[in-house]
C-alpha cells in the first residue's frame, strides 16, 4: 500500500513538473502588430522612454510604444540603420548609411541639431555612458567612429580589420564588436581607442546581433543557427545554443535573465541564463518571416520586431533571391507574456 501511494506521489510530481515546463514554454507570444504605411526598408528599432523609434528607409518613424500610434518622424535619414540616445543632453542619433553621417536630434522636438560625418555606411549605433561617446559601426570602411556627446565631433576612428556589425559596452571601459566577416569579437579600450584583442568565436559564423550581461560578464553573439556565450574578460567560449535561422539581432533582459534572438525565418529563440556557466533554450516562438532585428523594453519586458509581408517567389527564382516586400505592409510585431 505504501509503495502504491509512493508511486502516485511520484506520478503527481512528474505531472506538476511537466505542466510547469509547458507553461514556461508558452509564456511569450506575438500579442500586437503596429502598422506603418510609409514606404521603405528597415533595420534596427529602439525603445526610449514611452516612444518606439523605427528605422524605415529615408526616415525614422516614432510610435507610442503601447498603442503603436504615430507621434512623429525624423525625415531625410537616407539609408538609416539605427537610433541611439544620449540622456544628458537629451539627444537622439541616427546612423544614415547612404549619407555616411549621423544626425543628432532633439528628443523633445525632433529638430536636427547637427550632422556629423562618419566612416562609410554607418550601421549599428550605440551610446557608451563610460566614455560619453556615440559609436557607429561603419560596414564599408570597416571601422568605428567615436563621437563626443558634448562637442558632437568625431574624436576617434578605430579600424577593426573586418565588417563591424554590432557593438556593446561593459560600461567600465571596454567596447566589444561583432566582426561579421571574420567570425570574431574585437575588444576596444574606450579610454585610449586602441584595439586590445581579436577573439575568435568559432563555431559561430557570420555573427550579427550582440548583447551583454554586465553582471555575469557574458557576451551573447548571434550567428548562423547558433548563439555563442562568451566570457567578456577572457574571450573564452562558454557554450553555444542552437537558435532559429537568419538571426540578425540579440536582446537581453537584465531582470528575467532571458536572451532573445530574432530569426529572419520567422521565429524568436528564447534562452534562459541560469547562471554564468549554464544556459538553456526555453523555446522558439513563431513571429513572422523577415522579423530579423529586435528591441527590448526592459520597463515592460515587451519585445519589438519589425517586418513586412512579402510576395511569393516565382518558380524559376534563383537560390537566395529575396522576395519583394508588399507595399504598405510594413509593421512592428510586439511579443510579450
Amino acid at each position: 500500500m505504501k509503495n502504491y501511494f509512493r508511486s502516485i506521489l511520484v506520478l503527481l510530481s512528474i505531472c506538476i513538473f511537466t505542466s510547469g515546463l509547458v507553461a514556461q514554454k508558452n509564456n511569450f507570444a506575438v500579442q500586437q502588430s503596429f502598422s506603418i504605411k510609409s514606404a521603405g526598408g528597415w533595420d534596427y528599432l529602439t525603445v526610449y522612454g514611452n516612444k518606439l523609434y523605427v528605422s524605415h528607409g529615408t526616415q525614422v518613424n516614432i510610435l507610442d510604444k503601447s498603442t503603436g500610434d504615430s507621434i512623429g518622424f525624423i525625415p531625410n535619414t537616407t539609408g538609416v540603420h539605427g537610433i541611439a540616445f544620449e540622456p544628458i543632453h537629451q539627444l537622439g542619433f541616427t546612423s544614415n548609411g547612404r549619407l555616411n553621417n549621423v544626425f543628432a536630434f532633439n528628443i523633445n522636438t525632433n529638430e536636427i541639431k547637427a550632422t556629423i560625418a562618419t566612416g562609410e555606411n554607418p550601421d549599428a549605433i550605440m551610446y557608451d555612458p563610460f566614455s560619453k561617446t556615440i559609436i557607429t559601426c561603419n560596414g564599408r570602411s570597416k571601422d568605428l567612429s567615436f563621437i563626443d556627446a558634448n562637442t558632437l565631433q568625431v574624436i576617434a576612428t578605430v579600424a577593426v580589420g573586418g565588417k563591424p556589425e554590432t557593438a556593446v559596452s561593459n560600461e567600465a571601459g571596454k567596447i566589444f564588436v561583432n566582426v561579421e566577416d571574420k567570425n570574431e569579437i574585437v575588444v576596444i579600450n574606450a579610454k585610449t581607442y586602441v584595439v586590445e584583442a581579436h577573439w575568435s568565436i568559432a563555431p559561430i559564423e557570420s555573427p550579427t546581433g550582440l548583447a551583454i550581461d554586465k553582471a555575469t560578464k557574458r557576451l551573447f553573439a548571434g550567428g548562423e543557427k547558433l548563439l555563442g556565450v562568451i566570457n567578456a574578460e577572457t574571450g573564452e567560449m562558454v557554450t553555444t545554443i542552437g537558435i532559429g535561422d537568419g538571426c540578425d539581432g540579440v536582446a537581453f533582459d537584465n531582470k528575467s535573465k532571458l536572451i532573445f534572438t530574432s530569426n529572419g525565418e520567422g521565429t524568436m529563440s528564447i534562452i534562459k541564463e541560469v547562471d554564468a556557466s549554464h544556459f538553456s533554450l526555453v523555446e522558439n516562438i513563431t513571429t513572422a518571416k523577415g522579423a530579423r532585428t529586435i528591441a527590448i523594453d526592459e520597463a515592460t519586458h515587451k519585445i519589438y520586431l519589425p517586418t513586412a509581408d512579402f510576395e511569393a517567389l516565382p518558380a524559376d527564382a534563383k537560390p537566395n533571391t529575396r522576395p519583394k516586400m508588399i507595399p504598405g505592409s510594413f509593421k512592428v510585431l510586439v511579443a510579450n507574456k
